[in-house]
């Protein structure tokens, strides 16, 4: 898919660890690991504008469309 899921490398600079992102987010740790490594179908805006709002970070830094 030429959607790729940048969440791994936005929570290393922020140096904050899936489990604790997972809590703030209100979420399993399983669904995390789901999102972090792109095999999502789906991502809610309501997720996404969480995970922006508790990363400090735009949606461009976690999501990038690279052509195939």
């Amino acid at each position: 898919m030429p959607i790729v899921v940048n969440l791994d490398v936005v929570m290393a600079q922020r140096k904050i660890r899936s489990k604790d992102l997972a809590e703030k987010l209100g979420i399993t740790e399983a669904n995390l690991s789901i999102l972090k490594t792109g095999k999502a179908k789906a991502v809610r805006f309501s997720t996404l504008d969480a995970i922006c709002n508790v990363l400090d970070c735009q949606p461009g830094d976690i999501l990038e469309y690279r052509k195939q």
